[in-house]
């Protein structure tokens, strides 16, 4: 299983795209593979320092920062669907 993090700020409209484009990700390739969840920045500053998070939205996969902004939906599919096969056994 991978771990997904999406970080978002309150009333910003591409994080709110962001989590939108993850979740139907997550459900059209398995969401019984990919743990997801959303980390507002405000609330969990200390997250998104550790990562390097500087601005909404950004992506990590596993624990590391994947994409700074929003990536084309292609792009993530992409992108997790290369960790889904680096991970599996």
């Amino acid at each position: 299983m991978i771990e997904v993090e999406v970080f978002t700020s309150p009333g910003c409209s591409k994080c709110a795209h962001a989590r939108k484009v993850l979740k139907e990700l997550v459900e059209e390739v398995g969401g019984e593979a990919i743990a997801w969840r959303e980390v507002d920045i405000l609330r969990e500053l200390d997250r998104a320092v550790e990562l390097g998070v500087l601005a909404a939205p950004a992506i990590a996969i596993d624990g590391e920062l994947a994409f700074t902004g929003m990536p084309r939906p292609g792009k993530l599919r992409e992108r997790i669907l290369r960790r889904m096969e680096e991970v599996s056994p």
